[in-house]
């Protein structure tokens, strides 16, 4: 059985992650997203709340776990879930020479977790939640916002304070 774990922040969930969390399942067995906390970073969703819009917005499946990790490195929540492999995006030079690096201090902590990279397609390529939370404000906001979130995110996006 091949287990899988998709890592990252997911303030906000978007039409990107769920790309890569689509390919996960067609490539592994099992797939855990885990929600990792940053202490540096300041989140717009609790950790309950981004797992709720995960959970919202992916259809039940038995062979997909959402989760939280804290505290940890990646590759001992992937020992500890039992996962063989890291899958990892690659959107842009900056993320390929990060992941390049992380790739390697993974490899040295635990040889024997492989990292899985995809490159999304052309459309989503430039998708973060960094840049949808950037988008949020001026007139219009709505319509540019909605094709990059799935619907329950874009309902949790409007409902915050402006």
């Amino acid at each position: 059985m091949h287990t899988a774990v998709y890592a990252g922040s997911f303030d906000p969930p978007t039409n990107g992650h769920l790309w890569m969390i689509k390919q996960g399942l067609q490539l592994f067995d099992q797939l855990h997203v885990a929600i990792g906390s940053n202490p540096s970073k300041s989140y717009t969703f609790s950790v309950e709340k981004r797992i709720e819009l995960l959970r919202a917005a992916l259809p039940s499946c038995e062979r997909l776990t959402i989760s939280h990790f804290d505290n940890r490195y990646l590759v001992d929540y992937a020992n500890e879930v039992g996962a063989g492999y890291i899958l990892r995006g690659i959107r842009s030079p900056g993320d390929y020479e990060y992941e390049r690096i992380m790739r390697h201090i993974n490899a040295d902590m635990a040889p024997e977790i492989q990292t899985t990279f995809l490159m999304p397609p052309r459309d989503i390529a430039e998708l973060s939640s960094s840049m949808v939370k950037g988008l949020i404000g001026p007139d219009g906001w709505e319509k540019t916002v909605r094709r990059y979130v799935p619907p329950s995110v874009f309902e949790a996006l409007e409902k915050l304070p402006s």
